[in-house]
């Protein structure tokens, strides 16, 4: 049981890593786009978080707090990605601050999920 949540975590973390490299190429192309690889992302980086806050296989208790913060992160993302499809569908482009507040914020998760204990 130990190895397939160990698997989990390892979908959750590539979840972020297809997100996150989605819009590091965005980045430095300076397009400033919302593409469908950042929503796959974040569908993968999500189903498996809600995945791992089950307490299934660990001998552990949770960490109810840090998973609570990195929902409500999560669903910043999720609409940032939503407000800036909108955006990009309207006037061609998504809002620099936008674009850059969907990486700050995909890159804050990644860490609270790696480095708080």
């Amino acid at each position: 049981m130990e190895t397939l949540r160990h698997i989990v975590l390892l979908v959750h973390l590539v979840g972020f890593a297809v997100l996150f490299g989605a819009w590091v190429v965005e980045a430095v192309n300076r397009r400033f786009a919302v593409t469908r690889l950042m929503n796959y992302g974040l569908l993968i980086a999500g189903v498996a978080g809600l995945a791992l806050a089950a307490p299934w296989g660990i001998s552990y208790d949770l960490n109810y707090v840090k998973i609570g913060v990195k929902l409500v992160v999560l669903v910043a993302i999720g609409a940032l990605l939503g407000i800036g499809a909108a955006r990009q569908r309207r006037n061609g482009s998504v809002p620099p601050a936008l674009f850059w507040s969907i990486g700050g914020l995909t890159l804050l998760n990644a860490g609270i999920a790696v480095l708080w204990r």
